[in-house]
């Protein structure tokens, strides 16, 4: 046996058989140059692959979780009798109805008076639904059991989280609009309840004929019906499609919204497709901090085998042999490395499968991804070789007495071709990059982002040594022994800036961006913005919601506009259906939105292009919100349409609007001319702001009185709504900071191995000072003084930089104001120049304990 492998080894080239001889004999050094790598690749796989378990999950189950094959999204209408009975022929209809109501538990004497809560009301036919999937309640029992009427009361399911805003409990009676309702049991899960959309209040599930009962159905009334639709013999996705194409042929001018079960949420996939690239891109940046850490224990392992190469060169062995042998020897541990990571990420989806279906109450499919593993194992393969070919080629060109004498620093630059080999990786890492997003912009401004935070850090480096260099020298000894250290060739100051300035820049950026969140929550107490939306107001009732609203908060700020629902059907004459506009429109055309009609431009937007139509004015005429029309490829004159209520309405382009949405009163991406919609039932939106000294008292008094006085209006607290936002941003923000901490790590791996990798030269500089008298103490306090300017320097880059970015964020594309913290950003930069300190102090303690006397026999 031995003999076998024995000549199997013999049969590999010379270089791979001195590297794996050389490995087995000493693999010493390697430890942080693995953990990087694993890590970075462990996290690259394993976001990629529960970004697939979760988009597999949705694609396999898209039956269910739709409610059908097909759906159809009506705003305002119900589906017609023509095109009812036309699906009906096809397949088998589920229909359900969605709206926002106001709810309160019955009154048990007539002096109560119970808060209201916003609920979120789903009715459905009790006798078909679900079509697919199950209903979890608790206790356990059918639709039919759970929403039946029973002397005049129907039966609700209701969310948990509405039993806890109004301290229900099951058996408790509730009034919604002139319906009584019987909590019959708690709703625990829905198959379908992505493809209703997400709402800010609780969820309960009502009979279709609860829901008439209530007295919304009313013209104007804000409400959404879909009819899923179930083809028979099990269709393939490309029958369904056909199926679709034939619906638009045969009702051209239905103006329904379609999904397809391999497409249910378009908007959702989109948001998950782009989250999961940006943590794929923090990973990425975990990796790519790591680098640092690869260049260092390359450095060091030339360091540790400039004895044995010296004596390789001496024997005949020509450089390009060397630097083969210790190529090979690197791209071995790197693939060990590798395999590591893969092995982690593979098994990170079925380990977080659970966790994640729970988090997000959607189907989740663990499963081996073989594309996410392989891009891991690229982006490793490739950054091993950006970092490490510079190191192995400075080795290159060395003489074998240089060598000897222990001179390797002294050849600062590598030969040409492999400066370029460096810079080949790194474009194939670029190229691998933006093929594999989805976002091409959002990986280009990614990529440049971090070229440029890499370079200026180096150029920061590169500035501290030359001050070191360039200024006077201090009058303390150790202080001046620091600025040494600094300026001197070898100098720790590009690894150290580099790993502290991508570690604070990170926790600097996602501070600010988190205190930006919190911040819109204050701004909702402050009087600044409406205390509530009401929406759902009767048209003929707008007059008397006014005065009421004056009369119960006397100096609010009052705000109203007409509101209805429609859907962009055609722009330019061309279908939406068939238009390809960029990430910016597209979710204007993704199923329907609010629209309203005024004379006068609306509160809190200003005109960019064009102007607004004079009263009397014959249109119709639209104003779109300006980067939505630029999206979509339109200009002033140019024609859209809208589907409103089953009746298609084009516009002419009138002028073109900024909107400011953080002011958060009534604004919409299209408000039409007074004559678009002459005589089409609508209701009333309402806002109204206002400073007290007790706010949350008014609150409760106002939302209790909405719901008495106008049962059909519903009341959207805009503080709850922030913290509903704020919730889902807190659970995202969770997921950046586990991402962002992974680069932290292997950003502080980086920093331990640049350390570590100057020990031999500190080590000589701690014999010779102490031969001189120079005592630990003292050379202790010389080393804090080292890293703490040091530190200093990296903090001051990363408050800056950290500050930048997470104002492109907040600013750019959350489009929220950006906040300044300077407590927390000081805080965060003081933690990393404590920490640094510390590492320093406890990489360089072995080297002060050693003594002079054998370490002055071996120099």
């Amino acid at each position: 046996m031995t003999i076998t492998r024995r000549g199997m080894i013999d049969r590999l080239p010379i270089s791979v058989r001195f590297a794996l001889r050389d490995l087995l004999g000493d693999s010493k050094g390697f430890g942080i140059f693995i953990a990087c790598i694993v890590i970075g690749v462990a996290a690259i796989s394993g976001v990629n692959g529960l970004s697939r378990a979760l988009s597999q999950g949705l694609a396999r189950e898209g039956r269910v979780i739709l409610g059908g094959d097909v759906s159809f999204n009506l705003a305002q209408r119900e589906l017609e009798p023509d095109e009812k009975a036309w699906l009906a022929k096809r397949g088998r209809i589920d229909e359900i109805a969605l709206m926002r109501a106001m709810t309160s538990l019955e009154k048990a004497a007539p002096a109560e008076d119970p808060a209201p809560a916003l609920v979120e009301l789903k009715a459905v036919d009790p006798s078909i639904y679900p079509s697919f999937g199950s209903l979890e309640t608790e206790p356990a029992m059918s639709a039919v059991e759970a929403l039946r009427e029973r002397g005049g009361v129907f039966g609700i399911i209701a969310d948990p989280m509405l039993l806890a805003r109004l301290d229900a409990k099951t058996g408790d009676r509730l009034v919604i609009g002139a319906a009584r309702f019987e909590i019959r049991a708690v709703l625990r899960a829905e198959p379908d309840k992505l493809s209703g959309g997400l709402g800010f209040g609780s969820r309960a599930l009502v009979s279709l004929a609860g829901l008439e009962a209530t007295g919304f159905i009313q013209p104007g009334t804000i409400l959404r019906y879909i009819a899923r639709v179930a083809l028979p013999d099990g269709p393939s996705d490309e029958e369904v499609a056909r199926f679709v194409d034939t619906a638009n042929a045969a009702f051209p001018r239905a103006g329904w919204d379609i999904r397809k079960r391999d497409a249910v949420s378009p908007q959702f996939t989109r948001n998950l497709e782009r989250f999961s690239q940006l943590l794929t891109l923090v990973a990425l940046t975990a990796l790519v901090a790591g680098g640092a850490g690869v260049a260092n224990a390359v450095q060091g392992l030339i360091e540790r085998k400039r004895a044995a190469f010296a004596i390789l060169k001496a024997l005949g062995a020509p450089a390009s042999r060397v630097f083969s042998i210790a190529l090979t020897e690197v791209l071995f541990m790197a693939a060990l490395a590798i395999l590591g990571g893969l092995a982690i990420g593979a098994a990170i989806p079925f380990a977080g499968a659970e966790a994640l279906r729970r988090a997000v109450e959607l189907p989740v499919v663990a499963e081996a991804d073989p594309g996410a593993l392989g891009v891991g194992a690229l982006y490793g393969l490739l950054v091993t070789l950006v970092f490490s070919l510079g190191p192995l080629g400075r080795a290159h060109e060395i003489p074998v007495a240089a060598l000897l004498r222990g001179e390797a620093e002294s050849a600062r630059q590598s030969p040409l071709r492999y400066r370029l080999a460096a810079a080949a990786a790194m474009l194939m890492l670029v190229a691998t990059v933006l093929f594999s997003s989805a976002d091409k912009k959002l990986a280009g401004m990614f990529i440049a982002c971090v070229l440029a935070a890499f370079l200026l850090l180096r150029g920061v480096a590169a500035l501290a040594m030359r001050a070191a260099r360039s200024l006077p020298r201090a009058r303390d000894a150790r202080l001046r022994l620091a600025q040494s250290n600094i300026g001197r060739p070898g100098s720790l100051a590009p690894a150290l800036i580099l790993s502290i300035g991508v570690t604070v820049t990170l926790l600097v950026a996602l501070a600010l961006v988190e205190g930006a969140i919190h911040s819109e929550l204050e701004r909702s107490g402050s009087g600044e913005i409406p205390r509530f939306y009401f929406i759902d107001v009767p048209q003929e009732e707008a007059g008397n919601f006014d005065s009421f609203l004056k009369q119960e908060v006397p100096g609010g700020r009052i705000d109203h506009v007409p509101m209805m629902r429609g859907r962009i059907v055609a722009v330019k004459g061309a279908r939406a259906e068939t238009l390809h506009v960029g990430e910016d429109a597209a979710w204007a055309l993704d199923g329907d939105r609010g629209i309203t009609f005024s004379a006068e431009p609306p509160q809190g937007s200003k005109i960019e292009e064009g102007a607004w139509w004079k009263p009397g004015e014959k249109g119709p005429f639209v104003s779109l919100e300006g980067r939505v029309a630029r999206g979509l490829g339109l200009a002033l004159g140019d024609e859209i349409t809208v589907n409103v209520l089953g009746r298609e309405i084009t516009a002419r382009i009138a002028n073109l609007r900024r909107v400011d949405w953080r002011s958060y009163g009534i604004n919409f991406v299209m408000v039409f001319s007074p004559d678009a919609f002459a005589g089409a039932p609508y209701s009333e939106m309402f806002t109204i702001a206002y400073d007290a000294p007790e706010p949350e008292r008014i609150d409760g008094k106002l939302a209790r009185d909405v719901a008495k006085r106008f049962p059909m209006a519903a009341s959207i607290r805009v503080k709850d709504a922030l913290e509903a936002v704020d919730k889902i941003a807190g659970q995202l923000a969770l997921a950046a900071r586990a991402a962002a901490g992974v680069a932290i790590v292997t950003a502080l791996l980086a920093l331990g191995s640049a350390i570590a990798a100057g020990q031999r030269a500190r080590r000589h500089d701690a014999v010779v000072l102490k031969t001189l008298g120079a005592t630990r103490p003292w050379l202790t306090a010389a080393y804090v003084m080292e890293f703490a300017l040091l530190g200093s320097v990296a903090c001051l880059f990363a408050l800056v930089a950290g500050a930048g970015a997470a104002y492109g964020v907040v600013a750019l594309l959350m489009k929220s104001s950006f906040v300044f913290l300077p407590g927390t950003m000081l805080a965060t930069a003081l933690a990393a120049l404590i920490v640094t300190m510390l590492l320093g102090i406890a990489g360089t303690w072995r080297v002060l304990a050693k003594k002079p006397g054998p370490e002055l026999r071996n120099l």
